[in-house]
């Protein structure tokens, strides 16, 4: 049955739904949903009994809510703004409402590191090869980290050799998935083992790339590996959309490779919300913080909390 949080979830879903309409189909007092949304107040029975019937019409289902969408923030090149996504997404879907676990599948650990996290005892790691826990690190409310450094480098033989790697890091998330709305993974640039892991571990997987003639090249083979992935081991995987990062449109290179994404990969979805270059951004990384809590007013901060609301929308 309907309960105040599963309405709440569904709603902070679906922004493109009207509160106002879904109030008189319900026959709701006005700002009862508005009010519930701020967490000013919660819906009793004859509220959710009212409501059910309306959202069940809007395609609310029992099952959508019970486990955390896993999304893989992915791309096979670097530098194309994957940890920056999954740190600052990560946090606009927190400001919108739901709860969050980032994990760091990149041997970098540029993720954990721009969160303050250096040297964790605990990591990835263990869990996928020595059949611990994943360890969970409180970054902020509702917004929690699975860190990893350079310690994951050198478990990429040993994870391919192991009887059923590919699939240990799925394995060890869905304990968690009752637990979170989302969980992000930051995966390294390269379509190596760790990628694989992802994929597999995945509902689906968010595309960064940069407007870049670089960025593009080999784009094609990234598609595929997502494409054998989904066809061989894990038919639940789609391609969440393509997100264009560190964009500057006053440059005629990126309004031409734009134009030139929008009309090649037209059958993904691509992302109305760009994120612009903006130096806030990479100060916020080396300030070990995420945009938000740094400079709430930036551009950056602008465009994730957008990206947040479209990608919620797309969902």
């Amino acid at each position: 049955m309907l309960s105040h949080d599963k309405a709440i979830l569904f709603l902070r879903r679906n922004p493109a739904l009207s509160i106002s309409i879904l109030e008189k189909e319900a026959g709701l007092p006005n700002s009862t949903l508005a009010k519930a949304l701020g967490g000013d107040r919660i819906l009793n029975a004859k509220h959710l009994n009212s409501l059910y019937p309306i959202l069940i019409k809007y395609g609310y289902n029992e099952s959508l809510y019970k486990k955390a969408r896993v999304i893989s923030i992915v791309n096979h090149k670097g530098g194309v703004g994957k940890t920056t996504t999954t740190i600052n997404l990560g946090k606009a879907l927190v400001k919108l409402g739901f709860k969050v676990l980032l994990v760091d599948m990149d041997s970098q650990g540029n993720l954990s590191q721009s969160l303050g996290i250096d040297n964790p005892e605990k990591q990835v790691v263990n869990a996928l090869l020595k059949n611990e826990n994943l360890p969970v690190i409180v970054i902020g409310e509702n917004y929690h980290l699975c860190p990893s450094d350079l310690e994951l480098a050198y478990a990429d033989l040993e994870l391919v050799q192991a009887v059923g790697g590919v699939n240990q890091l799925k394995n060890k998330l869905n304990p968690l998935r009752e637990l979170y709305d989302y969980i992000l993974i930051d995966c390294p640039p390269a379509l190596n083992i760790f990628t694989n892991s992802a994929l597999v571990a995945s509902n689906g997987c968010l595309v960064t790339l940069q407007p870049e003639v670089s960025a593009m090249k080999g784009v094609n083979n990234l598609f595929e590996r997502i494409s054998q992935v989904r066809e061989r081991i894990n038919p639940e995987l789609i391609v969440e959309g393509i997100v264009l990062t560190m964009v500057d449109k006053r440059l005629k290179v990126h309004r031409d490779m734009i134009e030139y994404v929008n009309q090649s990969l037209n059958n993904f979805k691509i992302y109305q919300t760009q994120i612009r270059i903006n130096v806030a951004l990479k100060e916020s990384q080396i300030s070990q913080i995420n945009i938000f809590d740094y400079d709430s007013n930036s551009n950056g901060a602008t465009d994730y909390l957008n990206l947040a609301k479209e990608f919620c929308s797309n969902i």
